[in-house]
């Protein structure tokens, strides 16, 4: 659908900006608040589809065409800022966590939303997961960073249960966590990122303790005195299939790694504001990234007069692994 012949061009239509150096397209009707979560439709649908749930206390989707333009599809009003968003795997529906402490159904065809879920705090992340009873699972790995510094990974396969329970190879608050695969498309790791602009890249049971390694991302180039500007790391996305990786940080950048070469593939521009979230289609040729003010730096830098955004990037080339001379 969204091909990369399509993409091509599109990218070329944008007139470079500081709002998007980058020449990126930009979507149509942005939320008007911060974006906390963003998602595309699976593979099972024809087209492509973004959803995106944000601080405004909505959840909107867009249909995005071959030629890169976005098309807003539908909106739904919730009870408190969004947090999370997620496909059914169908493609039917979608589901929403967020700050009125109520998980809720979305079913795109009837234009309905349900109550699913209820809760005495705010939920943080929503997941779908495929088959009942969890016989069959696409992803049969979880992994949870704690508010100690810990990180659990459950095994979803069968009775879900905890299956390790580590100390975080980073010295700060964690800020995302995103699993990764092997060449077999089996879960095997994941990367995890902190608040100290670093991003952790461990495997679940690795064959050698060096297989598991730290990288510094998101940070300024440094001044003459010697002190560095250190950003959060906002969200953390692997290709689907390349099995490379995106950050997106606090500075507002994103770049593209190769985690198996230990190396940067590309970075970003900066933008006008931190880029909060970021996503790859199915196919790994579409990369978008939100760009809206994540509240790092407190209420005194927030300013009403910047837009918010939602940009779509032709991406498959430019996250091709690193191939060995």
């Amino acid at each position: 659908m969204f091909n990369q012949s399509a993409l091509g061009g599109f990218g070329a239509t944008a007139t470079p900006s500081t709002a998007n150096p980058m020449k990126d397209f930009e979507v149509a009707q942005p939320p008007d608040d911060s974006v906390s979560s963003l998602a595309f439709s699976p593979a099972t649908l024809p087209q492509n589809f973004l959803i995106a749930g944000s601080w405004d206390n909505n959840v909107s989707c867009w249909e995005i065409e071959q030629n890169g333009s976005s098309v807003p599809k539908s909106m739904q009003s919730c009870g408190g800022p969004v947090l999370d968003v997620a496909w059914s795997d169908d493609g039917t529906k979608v589901f929403k966590a967020g700050c009125d402490k109520q998980a809720k159904m979305w079913d795109l065809a009837s234009n309905q939303v349900v109550q699913v879920a209820m809760h005495d705090a705010p939920i943080k992340t929503c997941h779908w997961i495929k088959a009942p009873n969890y016989s069959y699972v696409d992803f049969p790995m979880a992994v949870v960073g704690t508010a100690g510094r810990q990180i659990i990974v459950y095994q979803l396969e069968g009775k879900p249960q905890e299956y390790k329970k580590l100390d975080s190879p980073l010295k700060y608050q964690h800020r995302c966590v995103a699993i990764f695969r092997d060449k077999k498309k089996v879960p095997t790791g994941y990367a995890l990122g902190s608040v100290e602009g670093r991003v952790a890249i461990q495997y679940v049971n690795p064959t050698n303790p060096k297989d598991n390694f730290t990288f510094k991302c998101h940070r300024s180039n440094g001044t003459p005195n010697g002190y560095q500007d250190i950003y959060a790391v906002n969200d953390i996305a692997f290709h689907p299939i390349h099995g490379t990786l995106a950050t997106v940080g606090a500075d507002g950048s994103f770049s593209f790694w190769d985690k198996d070469a230990r190396t940067k593939l590309k970075p970003s521009e900066l933008m006008e504001q931190p880029i909060t979230r970021c996503a790859f289609n199915h196919n790994g040729q579409i990369f978008a990234y939100s760009v809206s003010y994540d509240w790092s730096r407190g209420h005194e830098f927030y300013n009403t007069q910047k837009k918010n955004y939602i940009f779509l990037r032709s991406c498959y080339e430019e996250l091709k692994p690193r191939t060995s001379s």
